[in-house]
């Protein structure tokens, strides 16, 4: 069975370009532009894992990730931070963020701290 990816992300381009890669790595991946309730999200989705971009709409993804390891249930569930905004995060630190990533991120990578925040194997082409 593959893992199941959340990723929020309100760059369409950036988040279609994502799901891609990681749906030919065998991921199963569901992709919002926004998300009303993250928990509610990940929930819903049985994600194991969380792939937020840092300035969203509305709320900086810093905030969902600390609403994500404050639950006692999906606290343990990963989250990778991206950003094309690096010094932000620096200077308001990285909320609980398993990975953090800044844009452009290399895909290799990416595949890389995805594997290694599930504890999967990397594949090889």
């Amino acid at each position: 069975m593959s893992k199941k990816i959340l990723i929020v992300e309100d760059d369409d381009d950036i988040l279609a370009l994502l799901k891609d890669v990681l749906e030919k790595d065998g991921f199963e991946v569901t992709g919002l532009n926004h998300t009303e309730s993250i928990i509610k999200s990940i929930t819903k989705h049985q994600a194991e894992l969380v792939i937020l971009d840092f300035l969203l709409p509305g709320i900086n993804g810093g905030e969902l990730c600390h609403e994500v390891k404050c639950q006692k249930s999906p606290g343990a569930i990963p989250v990778i931070m991206l950003s094309a905004f690096p010094r932000v995060l620096e200077s308001l630190g990285d909320y609980g963020a398993d990975i953090f990533m800044a844009k452009p991120f290399n895909i290799d990578e990416l595949l890389k701290a995805v594997h290694s925040c599930l504890g999967a194997e990397l594949a090889t082409a």
